[in-house]
């Protein structure tokens, strides 16, 4: 520590600091008592050169999905931080080390071509909530998707009108009419007019 004033026009306490890596700089008292300020930046600084560098690992295709899900639930300025980081998805502390992500995940299922995906849409990028999936699968988890049990296995309505060979569309316009059931995945059935076939398809 070095000298100690007050700032005339915010009436707060200043104080000239040494840092560990030998800079001087002259810090608000309120930020050396709240731990605000913990060096004169140079730990941000090596903490984002490792971030970027992360011992040779930029290179893989994991770095990007690592980088991408940080980015989705830190960076407020991101496309995508309004439906994660917005809504309080957090990636856990473990995560925020590359090299514990990226053992995880080749552990985990990782091959080239699968994308990251959260069990709960609503909970934390964490272990217990996240596996590597195709993103076909993917988008049928995501909040915009509607599950339906039936026969006691629930499903996504774009997932039940692949099994029955129907189309989505049709589905959900039966399942906002208010069909459930079995009877949300019957046949189409066939209007025949004239002893002809070829007419109106009715859901």
């Amino acid at each position: 520590m070095g000298f100690h004033d007050v700032d005339p026009k915010r009436k707060e306490s200043r104080w000239l600091c040494k840092c560990e890596c030998g800079n001087k700089r002259i810090v608000r008292g309120w930020k050396l008592t709240s731990g605000h300020t913990k060096s004169c930046g140079c730990l941000n600084k090596e903490r984002a050169i490792a971030a970027s560098t992360t011992h040779g690992l930029s290179s893989e295709k994991l770095y990007s999905i690592w980088k991408a899900m940080l980015a989705r639930c830190e960076n407020k300025k991101h496309p995508a931080y309004k439906d994660y980081g917005g809504r309080g998805i957090k990636v856990c502390d473990e995560w925020h080390d590359i090299r514990t992500f990226i053992k995880w995940a080749n552990n985990n299922g990782y091959k080239e071509g699968l994308e990251l995906d959260r069990i709960d849409n609503n909970g934390n990028y964490e272990p217990s909530n996240c596996r590597f999936t195709t993103r076909k699968k993917q988008t049928r988890n995501t909040r915009r998707n509607i599950n339906v049990t039936i026969d006691g296995q629930t499903k996504t309505l774009s997932e039940w009108a692949e099994i029955h060979n129907l189309k989505v569309n049709t589905l959900q316009y039966r399942y906002y009419r208010g069909d459930r059931g079995r009877r949300l995945v019957r046949p189409v059935e066939t209007k025949y007019r004239h002893g002809q076939a070829g007419g109106d398809a009715r859901c």
